[in-house]
C-alpha cells in the first residue's frame, strides 16, 4: 500500500487577494503574490503551505500531500489512472491530481525542491515549577521571519465516513488514531475519525486528516503549527489587535492534546494555530473514543469551533 510523508498545503479561492495577504501576514505566514497566485510559507523548507487565487466566489480548492518518492507518487496515480505531471509551482517536482468521493480535489506531489529555511521563533529558557532553565537573565524573545512552522492537519466534513476513509487509506496509507463512536438504537455509529500518516516506527502527528461524517461535503478548518505557547498567545493578541475575527479558544484538546486557537479569515474560512500536539507511530494502533472525548478539553472551552 502506498503512503505519504505528510500533509503539505491547502489551496483556496478568495475574494480579495490583498486583504487575504494582510490576514495571512498577521496570522504569521511569510507571503508573496506571483502573478495571480498568493503563496504563503512557514519556517520549514517547504516553499508554500498555503495558496490562494482571487475569484468572485470564495471556496476551498484542494489539499496537497507529499509522497514518499516519485515512484510512490506514480503508484498512487496509477490507482485512479491519472497522469503524473510536472508541478508548475515554485520548487517544481511532480504532481498527480486526484478527486476523492466527496468531490474534494487532492494533490499528491513529489521531489519539490527545498526552499531556504527561515528563522524560527525562539525564547530564552523556561522556568517551570520543577525545572529552572533561565538563570540570571530576563525573558528574551527572538524575532522570527515568520511564526508559522508548517501545516499540521486539515478537517473535512464528508458525505460518508467509511467510503471516504477507505479511499484515503488505499491511496495515502492513513491510519486511524481515534475513531469517534456512539451508540444509536443499540448499534455503534461512527461520527468520524482522526487519521494519521503511517511512517512505521517514525513518530507523526496524532492526526493529519480528521473526517467528520456530516452527510455533506465541506471544509472545516486547517491547522498550522507554531513553535510554542508564547508564540501562540502572542499571535492571539496580535490578531485581536488587528481586528480579525476570533472563532474558538484558547484551550487544550483532549484528543491530540494540541493547545489551540481558531480564527476566521476575511472569507470566513477557519484557520488554527496549534502547538504541543501528541506524536504517535504505527505501534500506537487505533482507538475508539466517545463524543464527550471529542468535545472535551484538558482546559479551556469545550465543544467544537464554529458551534
Amino acid at each position: 500500500m502506498p503512503s505519504i510523508k505528510d500533509i503539505l498545503y491547502v489551496r483556496f479561492r478568495v475574494t480579495d487577494l490583498q486583504a487575504q495577504k494582510q490576514f495571512l501576514e498577521d496570522f504569521g505566514f511569510q507571503t508573496k503574490i506571483d502573478g495571480d497566485l498568493l503563496m504563503a510559507r512557514g519556517t520549514d523548507e517547504t516553499p508554500y503551505i498555503y495558496l490562494a487565487q482571487e475569484a468572485v466566489e470564495p471556496g476551498f480548492v484542494c489539499v496537497g500531500f507529499a509522497a514518499e518518492s516519485a515512484d510512490a507518487l506514480r503508484e498512487i496515480a496509477a490507482i485512479d489512472q491519472v497522469p503524473v505531471e510536472t508541478n508548475p509551482l515554485e520548487g517544481g517536482g511532480l504532481i498527480a491530481r486526484l478527486t476523492d468521493p466527496n468531490g474534494f480535489a487532492v494533490d499528491v506531489v513529489a521531489n519539490i525542491s527545498a526552499a531556504p529555511s527561515l528563522t524560527v521563533a525562539g525564547r530564552s529558557g523556561l522556568n517551570s515549577g520543577n525545572e529552572k532553565q533561565r538563570l540570571g537573565e530576563r525573558v528574551a524573545f527572538a524575532d522570527p521571519e515568520c511564526s508559522i512552522k508548517r501545516l499540521g492537519h486539515v478537517v473535512l466534513m464528508v458525505n460518508n465516513f467509511q467510503e471516504t476513509f477507505e479511499w484515503y487509506q488505499c491511496r495515502l496509507g492513513l491510519l486511524i488514531s481515534d475513531e469517534i463512536v456512539m451508540e444509536k438504537e443499540g448499534e455503534e455509529h461512527t461520527l468520524g475519525a482522526f487519521t494519521r500518516c503511517n511512517r512505521g516506527e517514525e513518530f507523526v502527528d496524532h492526526h493529519t486528516l480528521f473526517f467528520i461524517d456530516a452527510g455533506h461535503a465541506d471544509f472545516n478548518h486547517a491547522a498550522f503549527e507554531v513553535a510554542n505557547w508564547d508564540v501562540l498567545m502572542r499571535g492571539h493578541y496580535e490578531l485581536k489587535k488587528a481586528g480579525h475575527q476570533h472563532s474558538f479558544g484558547v484551550g487544550k484538546h483532549l484528543l491530540g492534546s494540541q493547545t489551540f486557537d481558531y480564527w476566521k479569515d476575511p472569507n470566513g474560512f477557519m484557520l488554527e494555530h496549534f502547538t504541543d500536539g501528541d506524536l504517535f507511530n504505527e505501534s500506537f494502533g487505533s482507538h475508539k473514543r466517545s463524543p464527550a472525548d471529542l468535545l472535551g478539553t484538558h482546559w479551556g472551552p469545550e465543544g467544537m469551533p464554529g458551534q
